[in-house]
């Protein structure tokens, strides 16, 4: 899309669905790796769930697709010449797909007929062998192909080398992660073991442990150091994070010396978890095991995670020895003395683009943030009943009064097309209930009647609050106001809401859907309804007060019928 946000010409024309794709070599490829991760989420996962059997997508695959994608991206992208899908290829894709689906499924109960599994296995590696190969020209044709190897040689050597090296290694590093009898299989977990130990045993006179089933407490709280709490899931979150960070800025920061960094921040990820275990053990030592395991375990992963990733952002934005230029955030001398709002389209604005990403993305996500981290901090401080919901609302208005001067410029107008999507999305959202005529179990409502009068409707008052103004205003600058355009444009405040395309709707909505837990899937129906009524007219008022009318009406259904899982 241009500045303006007019449509782009790139996008095939054949129908809704691939037109979300560009018809240029990089979009071809993006549509070959959706399919393909919806063919291993949904009909190969499914297979194995029911049959015991995998028909996924090999290791050397993904990690080769993976490695080709990143490394050639740049190249990638300049090929704009125009592919058109061969719908032939793609339907003999698809009858291999369900050629397999129903072998699966036919062979399945009679499993013990060894003339009949053969002939299954047969069948199935031929599909295998078939489909793949007929995905890639239905794609891209076998011409686009030769003359992609061809011009990246020997980038497709080193992904296929890549891919290998995985498929050789994910058996013995899962053997290695799996051998708890062994020290060798677990060094990080006994590491984590006797840092917790030599802590503890600084602040607490009666400390037990037991090194043989690496057990650590006091007599009135102890627990486990299981495989997952030595720190590996941290360590893969802040590996996985920061290589994607680096890959994002790495036209703006220096190589070799960034790689510095990774290690640092491994590191802290592992004192944070040594940390969150020593701290675990002091408050069910002291509050009980309610407050340590369903509050503060449950979410200091999440909290020391998003610490070090914004500080290893913040590190790469801010030492000038590991960047290539100024940091985007930074003003030149003529700058800093100029008066201009933010607002301004002028040269105030321009000289802060150092690297074409708008000064207007703290606008739009600062106050989903706030809320983001007051959420860390109410569950962390809280056992099965959050009593300090309250802090949500208040870090959300806080950082909303604080960045209106910027977000008043936005069209807060509304038209019918605001509430009809709430109320389609609110009744989406009670179809569950509805059908199976009963409300699933949850203990709100018997916290909630455990307070007094006033502290219940306090808490309630506060909790609709925050779902009828801080949360719809949050959520949908930072999905919709931000994501949703960002995906088309780094000057993301410089596209129309009007013209956003039909990839980043579904990608932003996906996101948001991920964001709500159990209920990922109306989740995600709910943002594509709000992305769709704020395309219709164009105005962030129409997403803001659908989103509210759809939380309102919840809040209603659940305090009318005390349906409380669905808050």
């Amino acid at each position: 899309m241009d500045s303006k946000g007019a449509m782009s010409e790139d996008f095939c024309p054949h129908s809704w669905l691939f037109s979300a794709f560009p018809n240029h070599l990089l979009g071809r490829l993006y549509l070959l790796a959706a399919i393909l991760a919806v063919e291993n989420l949904v009909v190969s996962g499914a297979l194995q769930i029911h049959t015991g059997m995998n028909l996924g997508t090999v290791p050397v695959a993904i990690v080769s697709f993976a490695v080709f994608l990143g490394l050639g991206h740049p190249w990638l992208k300049a090929q704009r010449e125009i592919i058109p899908l061969q719908f032939a290829f793609l339907g003999a894709y698809l009858a291999c797909v369900a050629a397999a689906i129903s072998v699966h499924l036919l062979s399945a109960p009679h499993g013990t007929n060894n003339q009949l599994a053969h002939a299954a296995a047969f069948i199935i590696l031929l599909t295998f062998a078939l489909k793949y190969p007929l995905l890639a020209l239905a794609c891209i044709p076998f011409r686009i192909w030769l003359k992609t190897f061809r011009a990246t040689s020997p980038l497709w050597l080193y992904a296929l080398v890549a891919g290998l090296a995985a498929f050789v290694l994910h058996v013995p590093f899962r053997r290695i992660w799996t051998a708890t009898n062994a020290y060798s299989g677990h060094i990080l977990q006994v590491t984590t073991f006797h840092s917790v130990r030599t802590i503890l045993h600084r602040v607490l006179p009666d400390v037990a442990d037991d090194v043989a089933n690496l057990t650590i407490g006091t007599p009135r709280f102890s627990v486990i150091i299981m495989p997952t709490c030595s720190g590996m899931e941290g360590i893969g979150l802040i590996l996985a994070f920061s290589v994607v960070w680096l890959l994002y800025i790495r036209k703006q920061i220096r190589f070799p010396q960034v790689l510095l960094l990774i290690p640092c921040a491994v590191l802290c990820m592992w004192i944070l978890n040594v940390i969150r275990l020593s701290v675990l053990i002091l408050l069910g030592n002291e509050f009980g095991a309610e407050v340590a395991m369903v509050g503060f375990h449950s979410q200091f992963g999440w909290i020391a995670f998003t610490a070090v990733a914004l500080a290893f952002c913040m590190v790469t934005e801010k030492l000038s020895w590991l960047r290539k230029v100024p940091s985007q955030y930074s003003l030149t001398a003529e700058d800093s003395q100029s008066d201009a709002p933010l607002t301004d389209a002028g040269a105030r604005e321009d000289s802060r683009r150092y690297l074409g990403e708008s000064p207007a993305v703290r606008a739009y996500l600062v106050p989903f943030l706030a809320v983001l981290a007051a959420t860390f901090v109410s569950k962390a401080a809280s056992g099965y009943f959050e009593w300090l919901y309250p802090l949500r609302f208040v870090a959300g208005a806080v950082a909303l009064v604080y960045f209106w001067p910027a977000l008043k410029e936005l069209d807060w107008h509304f038209s019918w097309v605001g509430p009809t999507a709430g109320l389609a999305v609110f009744l989406a959202w009670i179809a569950p209930a509805l059908w199976a005529r009963q409300h699933a179990v949850s203990r709100l409502g018997t916290d909630l009647a455990q307070l007094s009068p006033t502290a219940r409707w306090i808490w309630i008052a506060f909790r609709v609050a925050a779902a009828i103004i801080t949360v719809p205003l949050a959520e949908e600058l930072a999905f919709r106001g931000y994501l949703a355009r960002r995906l088309t444009s780094l000057d993301f405040d410089r596209v129309s809401f009007a013209h956003l395309t039909s990839l980043s709707v579904a990608l932003s909505s996906v996101a948001f859907g991920l964001m709500h837990g159990q209920h990922w899937l109306v989740g995600i129906l709910a943002g594509l309804a709000y992305a769709l009524a704020l395309r219709a007219h164009g105005r962030m008022g129409d997403a803001v007060v659908a989103h509210a009318v759809s939380n309102l009406l919840l809040a209603i259904w659940v305090l009318g019928f005390s349906d409380w899982a669905l808050w």
